[in-house]
This record gives structure tokens, C-alpha cells and sequence, in this order.
């Protein structure tokens, strides 16, 4: 009795070991398994168990590296062996002995009238456990070299098990980055398992279920991928339409058309209506098979149903995607055409539906459709409707017209070209150009667009002052600006120059209190573009700032000169270096 029921728990152990031995968390069902053969007193059983335990990178393995090393510190290697190891090592030691021995008839393993064991088999001993530790290390050594390959990926599971609630990023990535690494390895086995693994946390995601399926299917085994394709679709993730589509493909493939045609009509009839890709797929599959009156009524259908709905938002890519399939796999151009317009009618508000239907027409008749384009443009266009009824947005309707802008470029005529500009210059009178919208910014960006204006003075030759390393300032620390705008007035020249003959400014040298007089840019005639010259307020008196020079000189007086008419030409010294705050004008 007491054997039967050890019998019973072995195989109930060995039956757990054969779901979840190999987990990267077994070491709790080991431990049990091992405490249950102890108490037993099952030595070789224990021993065995840990040789299993050494081929597997399982979690706390050093551990039970320490505990077998300490079982065979204590145990010989008769105790560590099963009865079989121990027989066939016996066979194996007297085939070594030769038959003619005299030795060959005393007891094995011992010492005439003494009951001690022989030299020989001390050493033989000796022998066979260093071999048997020997294999065990390197078991243990190849599994260690494992663990420190996937311990990353087992230690970023923070959730083995199942639950409703959904897993993070981090840990769909973490699997999917595992999965890839077992797969490169190869082994079918620890494939299988660690997918199986994954499907206990990931039993809600149809992206692992698929990807089982597929590996499988790989992999050549059709059993293994029908068993998960089922437990996908019958169980776990059945109301999922990515899944049945992946079905419905998978089963075409493996020539279930009926099954594959099952899983379409499960879609479109009840699970998933209105979804615009298994609408597709499945006219695509009726086409396959040859039946394309069959494809034409799954889109009839799938439009008459989402008509009976309130502002259907898949509508107008059912009718597009309709008119499309009529067009380029039916080659039913009139009947295409027809549907267009129905939904031109139905809808008139889709601006997605027109764009549709210019570019239909532009791909099929070019410079033929350019009148009918037009009174599609025209009626799209239009800021108001007859009957009163709603219209597009103006954003919408101004693109229709630029689309119908470039197509009339293409293939109209320079009448058409008039009449279409004309409209659009009529209808959207102030909208900003897209072509201006368009344009590329300035490398420089920070260049001002006073430094983008004519300069009189472009034409002189330009030498910079080794004494003036900035712009010149105002003796009241306003910054004096060159003839030129921006950095390309501070190399103006700083000696005295008489301007050249075609400019009316004449450049003059002026002391610090001429701007008390006059000031700003539009006190200078000569500059036509600025318009009159014009008296200005004097700047405020400020302290010398942001590089001001003190004053350290007289003033000196000059003759005030009118600057409507050319002044005679005059020489003068050049200023000290020391007064940088005389510009040129």
C-alpha cells in the first residue's frame, strides 16, 4: 500500500515537471520533489534529480549545485547510483579482469579474511566518482553559461501570470525580444514552452497568438498551429477581429477555403461590422475564388448597412474603396463612375469623396474630363446651395479648387485656365497663397529685413578701420548705423569721401550735437524711397552705453549745408582712431 502510493506521488511529480520543469521559476516544485525523495530516504532518486536539475538554467541553480556537492561529500557512489548504474558498472569492472585470474574466484572488492576493500577497487572507486562529478560539473557549467543568457529577459517578467488587467510596454517588449532569441537558437522544445509560457501572461493579445501560428507553421508542425489557431479563436481572444482575419488567411493558405470563408462571414455579419478591412479581404477572397459577383454583393452590403446609420464615418471609404475594385479589378469604368456619383449625391459634404472623384476622372479621361471636372469643381466650390443645405468649409473647398488649379494646368486649355483662376480669385479672394506657405525660410534667420534693403553705397569699395571693431555710437550711446543696414555696414569706410556723382547725399562729417538737429534715417532727401526729408524729435540725452567713448575733444563747428542740393567737394583730415563714433552716410 505504502508503495503504491509512492508510486502515485512520483508520477504526480513527474507529471508537474513535464508542464513547468523547465521554467525559469521551477526551483519551488524541485525543492518539493526532492525533499518528498529524502524523507523516503531515495538517495539515488535524489541524486538523479539533481542531475536533471544541473542541465537546466533555472533560478537559485548554484544552490542546488551546493546541495549536490554536499550529497556526494556524504554518500559513496554505490548509494549515489541507481541499482542499474551500479550493476552495469559491476559488468563493466569484471569484463576488465581477465577469466584466467586467480584473483577472479575471491570476493570482489575485498581483502582475503579481512573484509576490506582491495587496492584496485579503492582506486577504481576513486576513478568512477571523480568521472561522475566531472560530468555533472560540466552539465552544471553549460546551464550557468545559459542562465547568464536569458537572466535578463526572465528577471524583466514581472508578471508570469495571468491577469485581466493589461501588461506595460516594457514587458510585451521584453517577451517579444525573448521570443526572438529562442527562436535564433533554434530548439523546437524550449520554443514551444516559452510560447506557452508567454500565452499564460499574454493570453489577451492576438500579436503572440498570431506569432505562435506562424512559428509553428515554420517550423512544419500543422498540428501545434491548428491547436493554438483554435484556443485563439474559440476561447481567448475571440471577439477580436485581427485574430479571425489571420485565420481566414491562414486557412486559405492551407486550401480550408470554407473555413476560411466561415471566418469572413463571422466578421462581416456580426463580430466586426462595418470594418473596413475585413469588408476588402473579403471581396479579395470571393475574387480569388473567381466569384466577383459574389465580391461586388459583400461591398453592396456592407454599404447598404452602414447607410441605415447616423453620420457613418466608414461609409465614403466603403463607397472609395467600392468604385476602386470596380475599376481596377472589375474593369467596370461606368459602373465605378456611377457609384462615385452616388456617393457624390449621398454624401456631399465628404471632401475625400470629391478629391476621389476628380482624380477618377483626371486618370481616365485626362483632357477629355475637363468640363466635367469643372461642374464637379463648380458645384463643390460653392459657398451656397440652392436648396440651403449645408456646404463644405472654406479650407475644404479652397483645396478642391487648387487640386482642380493643377489639373487644368496639366490638360486644359488657356480658356479653362482663365475661367479656373477666375473662380478661384472670385472665391477666395484674401486666402494666403499655398505656394507662399510653402516657401523655404532663410538660411539666416536672424538677418533682419532691413538688412535685405537697397544699399546706395554698395559700389564702394569697403575698407574697415583697425581702429573701429563695432558699430559707431552716438555721443549719447545710441548705436550709429552705417550707409548700409546690418552687419555690413560696420566695414563702411571711416575716412572722408566724397559720395559719387549719381546719388544726391553728399557723406558728411558731423559732430555729436548735429543730433540735436536732426536725426533718424528719414532726415536724408537723397534716399528717395524714404520719402520727404522730415524734422524728427532729438533722442533723449543718454550716458555713453553699450560701448560709448567719453569725450575727450572740443567740438567743432561747421556750417550748417542744405542737403537738397549737391555740396561742393571738400578734403579733411581723418579722424583720430580714438573717435570710432563717427559713421558714414
Amino acid at each position: 500500500m505504502l508503495r503504491t502510493l509512492y508510486v502515485c506521488a512520483g508520477r504526480l511529480f513527474e507529471r508537474g515537471l513535464l508542464y513547468v520543469g523547465t521554467d525559469y521559476l521551477s526551483h519551488l516544485l524541485w525543492d518539493k520533489y526532492i525533499e518528498f525523495e529524502n524523507s523516503q530516504n531515495e538517495i539515488s532518486r535524489v541524486a538523479h534529480l539533481y542531475t536533471r536539475i544541473l542541465q537546466l538554467p533555472i533560478q537559485q541553480l548554484d544552490r542546488f549545485y551546493s546541495g549536490f556537492k554536499n550529497l556526494a561529500a556524504t554518500h559513496s557512489l554505490q548509494e549515489l547510483q541507481s541499482p542499474e548504474e551500479n550493476e552495469a558498472a559491476a559488468m563493466a569492472a569484471a569484463g576488465m579482469q581477465g577469466l584466467g585470474d586467480a584473483s577472479a574466484t575471491e570476493p570482489i572488492g575485498t581483502l582475503e579474511g579481512e573484509g576490506l576493500p582491495k587496492p584496485e577497487q579503492m582506486w577504481q572507486d576513486t576513478s568512477e566518482l571523480e568521472k561522475f562529478m566531472e560530468i555533472r560539473d560540466s552539465l552544471y557549467k553549460a546551464a550557468k553559461e545559459q542562465d547568464g543568457k536569458i537572466r535578463d529577459f526572465e528577471t524583466a517578467i514581472r508578471r508570469p501570470y495571468f491577469h485581466v488587467k493589461p501588461l506595460d510596454d516594457v514587458q510585451l517588449a521584453n517577451w517579444h525580444r525573448y521570443l526572438d532569441f529562442i527562436e535564433k537558437e533554434g530548439d523546437f522544445e524550449k520554443t514551444v514552452k516559452l510560447f506557452e509560457r508567454c500565452l499564460i501572461a499574454c493570453a489577451n493579445y492576438p500579436e503572440y497568438w498570431i506569432r505562435y501560428v506562424q512559428r509553428m507553421d515554420i517550423e512544419g508542425s500543422f498540428e501545434y498551429a491548428s491547436d493554438a489557431l483554435n484556443r485563439a479563436t474559440q476561447i481567448f481572444v475571440k471577439r477580436r477581429p485581427e485574430i479571425h482575419l489571420f485565420a481566414a488567411r491562414f486557412k486559405e493558405f492551407h486550401g480550408d477555403m470554407e473555413g476560411a470563408r466561415a471566418e469572413y462571414v463571422l466578421l462581416n455579419s456580426g463580430l466586426a461590422v462595418g470594418l473596413v478591412e475585413a469588408v476588402i479581404k473579403a471581396a479579395n477572397f470571393e475574387r480569388r475564388q473567381g466569384n466577383i459577383e459574389g465580391a461586388s454583393s459583400i461591398f453592396e452590403s456592407a454599404i447598404e448597412l452602414e447607410k441605415s446609420k447616423e453620420e457613418s464615418r466608414t461609409l465614403p471609404f466603403l463607397f472609395i474603396q467600392y468604385a476602386r475594385f470596380l475599376d481596377e479589378v472589375a474593369f467596370r469604368i461606368e459602373k465605378a463612375r456611377e457609384v462615385m456619383r452616388t456617393a457624390l449625391e449621398l454624401m456631399p459634404l465628404s471632401k475625400m469623396l470629391w478629391e476621389t472623384a476628380i482624380h477618377f476622372e483626371s486618370f481616365h479621361q485626362g483632357n477629355k474630363a475637363v468640363d466635367y471636372i469643372d461642374s464637379l469643381v463648380e458645384e463643390a466650390t460653392a459657398p451656397t446651395r440652392h436648396d440651403g443645405s449645408q456646404v463644405l468649409s472654406a479650407a475644404d473647398r479652397e483645396e478642391i479648387s487648387s487640386i482642380f488649379l493643377e489639373f487644368v494646368d496639366f490638360f486644359g486649355d488657356t480658356q479653362a485656365i482663365h475661367r479656373a483662376e477666375a473662380r478661384h480669385r472670385q472665391l477666395f479672394p484674401f486666402r494666403k497663397s499655398t505656394a507662399e506657405s510653402k516657401k523655404r525660410p532663410s538660411p539666416d534667420g536672424n538677418v533682419s529685413d532691413r538688412s535685405k534693403m537697397l544699399k546706395p553705397y554698395a559700389t564702394a569699395q569697403a575698407t574697415t578701420s583697425p581702429a573701429q571693431s563695432g558699430p559707431p555710437v552716438y555721443a549719447n550711446g545710441q548705436t550709429q548705423w552705417g550707409g548700409g543696414y546690418g552687419p555690413q555696414a560696420y566695414a563702411q569706410p571711416q575716412s572722408w569721401q566724397q559720395a559719387p556723382p549719381q546719388p544726391q547725399v553728399q557723406s558728411q562729417q558731423w559732430n555729436p550735437g548735429y543730433s540735436a538737429q536732426q536725426g533718424g534715417y528719414g532726415a536724408y532727401g537723397g534716399y528717395g524711397t524714404y520719402g520727404p526729408p522730415q524734422q524728427q524729435a532729438p533722442p533723449p540725452q543718454q550716458q555713453p552705453t553699450y560701448g560709448g567713448y567719453a569725450q575727450t575733444y572740443a567740438p567743432q563747428a561747421f556750417a550748417q549745408q542744405n542737403y537738397a542740393q549737391p555740396a561742393p567737394a571738400y578734403n579733411q583730415q581723418q579722424a583720430p582712431a580714438q573717435q570710432g563714433y563717427y559713421g558714414y552716410y
